[in-house]
């Protein structure tokens, strides 16, 4: 293919990504003489992502200067740190369309190599030099290793596990180091307090940083909330002035997908629900966040329009409006607003890994309020009750009129309602087409917020706490989707698909564990390993409730183990993992060991590991034969670490598993590598 040919044709593509085209070295408008290194004038860094063999997208934000309506901007792509051997070349204009940001599509590149790039304006001022990595080829059966990463929040906490994972990484072989960083999302969080918003400026034991205002925004209790555009790119302004995370997207390409903050707290579709509170109609400010997700992520998604600016779909604020048999709104304005940007794609890593990232808030049903419905002091949900309300009117059999909750038959909220669902009736036949396409021997589903569930034996409590569950089920503190789960799992099964490794995001905790549709006394059947990544920042259940949990509360034991000395430990681990029994041995022996001995081994069979306290990272690294998972856990991140790596280390631990057969189980081997795990085993 001739280089016009092939010009023409990346022409087409970066037109559909919105990305100018940098291919090449010559460029009309490349500014003669020095160059001057000026990163105040590109405040918010440099970046990279979706990297494929011979192209990568690169991007930066130019800050105005006084006066200015539009600068201009030359990219500059090397295979030299020091820019002697420059492969591509392009220019284009910035201006308050894109709120000052640029995206390339550099290509023309080389598979699996390092190149170093910057931005250059019309006086010769500088951003950083960023340094990307593109993809292998797909026969490349070299092993592929990449970090899995969610749930960043500067303004109540430091960044340090990028740190850690860059002063880790600078220190491997070329040959060991991550080739890019997979964000689960919740990149930002448009929920927030102001420092004058907390008692002393501190909320939750963390001090409130002031990383940004909103230029609008509206407050609501003793929180502040996005309205608008330019309330959602002033997050990422903010958020992208954190060094650590500067230095993460300057070093390695990112392939990103959102979760809820990104649009909403508890938002589904283009619904903004907030707390308790009623859903308000809100497809204005859904395209509006997508707008900003666009313009401040170099990713290889489709909006509105050519060219770089999203072109922002004109829709009206309204009803969801009749919902299909998937819960999904079907008054146009509603599509409109959750189609403006598509971010489910997939890519091929080398020979060992296929990757599918999905949408999973967009096309969300309502979820289900629990409104009506008895609530148990115990704080879960039988675990009968809890599927006939996730399956509503598909309910095996037929929806019944009725549920029980132990003693108590209500009437069931569901029965006339779609299941609960969040891939939607096309986004699933999608990724059920790519899974049985892909031909890598490890499938890696990038998943928001994942499949395990977290299950709880309180029906084995002792005779003094038995009025807080009067029920002899299992109960359920999370499992949802289970008819799309079932659909899914089903599919891998009865096919013969192997190495489904489902990566993790969203829970502000580590967890190992084994996606079954259900759990003993029921069928019990692994088809696949699913890792959960601690939060970069976000607070987690462990910090929380071992501030906020009522020491005169009966419940504590099975949250908050109180040790002898003072300290505390995480006993939800316990509970989770080995039952309610257990935890009351933790707090009768203070022995771990001790705890675990007494376990239900009924309980959690789908659970390897579980820290509900962790903070950190995750990185894979995936061979033919082999998937090992990484945990790296960091201490509270309160603050930033004054080292060069990060701070300390609580623990390091590896979870590694052979690819197993078609119809067979998989098997982890546990290896904690340093420092402590407490009760999360």
């Amino acid at each position: 293919m001739g280089e016009q040919t092939t010009r023409r044709l990346l022409l087409k593509q970066t037109a559909a990504l919105g990305a100018a085209l940098a291919f090449g070295q010559s460029c009309a408008h490349t500014p003669a003489g020095p160059r001057t290194e000026r990163r105040d004038l590109y405040p918010q860094g440099v970046a990279s992502g979706d990297p494929a063999p011979e192209s990568v997208i690169l991007w930066t934000r130019r800050e105005p200067d006084a006066g200015a309506t539009s600068h201009r901007l030359v990219v500059e792509v090397a295979s030299d740190a020091a820019f002697e051997r420059i492969v591509a070349r392009s220019d284009v204009e910035v201006s308050v369309a894109t709120d000052w940001t640029c995206r390339f599509l550099a290509a023309g590149l080389r598979p699996a190599r390092e190149y170093w790039y910057r931005f250059v304006d019309e006086a010769g001022n500088t951003s950083r030099v960023g340094r990307t990595i593109t993809a292998p080829e797909a026969n490349d059966d070299r092993a592929v290793r990449f970090a899995f990463v969610s749930c960043q929040d500067p303004t109540i906490g430091a960044l340090n596990a990028y740190r850690r994972m860059i002063y880790e990484d600078a220190r491997r072989p070329r040959a060991e180091q991550l080739s890019f960083v997979l964000h689960l999302g919740d990149f930002i969080y448009e929920i927030v307090k102001y420092p004058e918003d907390g008692r002393e400026g501190r909320d939750r034991g963390r001090r409130l940083r002031d990383v940004f205002r909103y230029p609008t925004g509206k407050k609501i209790r003793n929180f502040h909330f996005p309205v608008d555009l330019t309330d959602y790119r002033a997050i990422y302004q903010g958020y992208l002035k954190d060094p650590d995370l500067q230095d993460a997207r300057a070093r390695w390409p990112f392939v990103c997908v959102w979760d809820n903050h990104e649009f909403a707290w508890r938002g589904y579709q283009s619904q903004s629900w907030l707390f308790n509170d009623p859903p308000e109609d809100a497809q204005q400010l859904k395209v509006a966040a997508s707008q900003a997700w666009y313009e401040y992520q170099p990713a290889r998604v489709t909006k509105p329009g050519a060219g770089d600016a999203f072109e922002a779909p004109s829709v009206t604020n309204g009803p969801l409006g009749e919902l299909d048999a998937r819960g999904l709104g079907q008054n146009p304005d509603n599509l409109t607003a959750i189609h403006a940007l598509k971010i489910q794609r997939s890519f091929r890593f080398g020979k060992n890994v296929d990757m599918i990232l999905t949408d999973n808030r967009s096309f969300m049903a309502k979820p289900i309020t629990g409104e009506g419905l008895p609530g148990f002091d115990f704080g879960a949900t039988p675990e009968m009750a809890n599927d006939i309300l996730e399956e509503g009117r598909e309910w095996p059999g037929g929806a019944p009129a009725t549920i029980r909750f132990g003693e108590q038959e209500v009437p069931n909220p569901q029965m006339n309602e779609p299941p609960q669902a969040y891939l939607g009736i096309e986004q699933m036949a999608w990724f059920k087409q790519q899974l049985r396409a892909a031909e890598a021997p490890w499938k890696i589903w990038g998943h928001s917020f994942g499949t395990l569930s977290l299950r709880v034996d309180p029906q084995n409590l002792p005779p003094e706490f038995a009025d807080t569950w009067p029920c002899e089920e299992y109960g359920y503190q999370n499992r949802s989707w289970t008819l799309e789960h079932r659909e899914i799992f089903s599919m891998v099964r009865d096919e013969g698909i192997t190495g489904l490794a489902i990566c993790v995001g969203d829970k502000h905790s580590f967890w190992a564990g084994y996606p079954s549709s259900t759990l003993p006394p029921r069928a019990y059947d692994p088809v696949g390993v699913e890792f959960v990544t601690g939060s970069i920042t976000a607070q987690n259940a462990g910090e929380v409730q071992a501030l906020t949990f009522p020491r005169d509360n009966r419940l504590r034991p099975f949250y908050v183990h109180d040790r002898p000395d003072g300290s505390t430990q995480c006993s939800y681990n316990t509970m989770l993992l080995h039952g309610v029994r257990a935890a009351l041995v933790l707090r009768d022996t203070d022995d771990v060991a001790q705890a675990r001995a007494a376990r239900n081994p009924e309980n959690a069979p789908h659970l390897k590991f579980m820290d509900q306290g962790g903070y950190g990272y995750s990185t894979v690294r995936a061979s033919a034969d082999e998937l090992e998972t990484e945990f790296v856990c960091i201490p509270i991140p309160s603050e930033r670490s004054e080292t060069e790596d990060g701070g300390p280390l609580r623990y390091r631990v590896i979870h590694r598993v052979a690819r197993w057969a078609p119809g067979g189980s998989p098997e982890m081997r546990q290896e904690i590598v340093e420092g402590d795990v407490g009760t999360a085993i």
